[in-house]
């Protein structure tokens, strides 16, 4: 029963389009789940990256390639007005460069071919509470970092034997420790994003004499990548600058690093591109899954009702690929098809 309830919850979100709430889930099942049904669902249950490997499984052995990516990024969904704890509390947002109330979600996104999947993921809660010696406020923290969480989301894929080839993430995730462990311990490739100000040496006996420079003067010029070296790092790897246009009409410099020494600029340009997979994923979570749409207070309802929304952007990503259109043309479809039915009963309703 209760995956049953479970699917039907996903039904719910994916089909809403307004607030999602367990009395409205009840009537729209013409009560044949109760309210308490669906709020034990939400309060009662523990669902995590454990369980939705479980759900996600059976389809990603269908889909998988040697060549898959893993791709990694967070994302903030952003609930200013509802109570703070440790799971919505304060998160610092790069994308706005300030610090937002939400919920930080860290996502490990699996491509290969046409399909995108979401394979594990983190909650960031802030459990531990400290009292800031400037300010003399009460801040919070996790018990662990987002790069720890990252490693960890790694390994417990490749236990999972998942295919991949590379793990891509953007420069808040590109540490020596991180770099290191994809390589040595998991036996995988990265390709990352850097900061201009990150030292490089360009030669082995650079980096053996402690010679180095910032990787915004390397000379790009030829438009391919250079082999370098960075410190604490014990391979050498490529390093790429790729120049691109903004939607503004301004330049974008993205300077990259990548373990695969076999790669060239086409292949480092097509390997990246497809991060921006993770970035949909966001999306259609936010905007198709009902993320933020639930009333849901405590901290096992609020990571219960993500988890759902996870299931439900998975769900609607299967029947995307079934049905070879994408979330957002789908959603339109479900949207119409609503809208269709309320204007039929409107009809009734005055012609009676």
């Amino acid at each position: 029963m209760k995956h049953d309830l479970i699917e039907l919850y996903s039904d719910y979100l994916l089909s809403s389009f307004g607030k999602t709430t367990a009395t409205g889930l009840s009537n729209l099942s013409d009560d044949a789940y109760s309210h308490d049904q669906v709020t034990r669902l939400l309060s009662t249950n523990q669902f995590t990256s454990r369980t939705l490997w479980g759900y996600v499984k059976p389809v990603v052995r269908q889909v998988e390639k040697p060549d898959g990516v893993l791709i990694f990024d967070d994302t903030i969904q952003e609930k200013p007005y509802s109570k703070e704890n440790a799971l919505n509390t304060y998160h610092f947002d790069h994308t706005k460069n300030r610090t937002v109330k939400g919920i930080n979600l860290l996502n490990a996104h699996y491509h290969a071919g046409d399909a995108s999947i979401l394979v594990a993921y983190e909650l960031i809660e802030k459990t531990i509470q400290y009292t800031d010696l400037k300010t003399k406020k009460i801040r919070r923290k996790a018990e662990r970092t987002k790069n720890q969480m990252l490693r960890d989301m790694v390994k417990v894929c490749c236990q999972n034997n998942l295919l991949f080839r590379y793990v891509l993430a953007d420069s808040w995730f590109c540490s020596n420790e991180n770099m290191m462990f994809i390589r040595h311990d998991c036996g995988k490739h990265f390709l990352m994003a850097m900061k201009s100000n990150r030292k490089v040496s360009l030669s082995l006996e650079d980096k053996q004499q402690g010679r180095s420079q910032r990787i915004d003067t390397v000379d790009f010029s030829e438009g391919e990548p250079v082999e370098g070296w960075i410190a604490g790092i014990d391979f050498p790897v490529l390093l790429f600058r790729q120049v691109f246009k903004n939607k503004d009409g301004s330049t974008g410099i993205l300077y990259l690093v990548c373990s695969d020494l076999e790669c060239d600029a086409e292949s480092l340009k097509t390997i990246y591109k497809k991060r921006w997979k993770v970035e949909v994923f966001h999306k259609t979570l936010k905007s198709n899954a009902s993320m933020a749409k639930s009333p849901a207070h405590t901290v096992k309802t609020q990571s219960n009702h993500v988890f759902l929304s996870i299931y439900s952007a998975f769900r609607l990503e299967t029947l995307s690929l079934k049905l070879k259109i994408n979330h957002f043309q789908l959603r339109a479809k479900i949207y119409m098809t609503a809208l269709r039915a309320s204007f039929e009963h409107l009809r009734l309703f005055v012609t009676a």
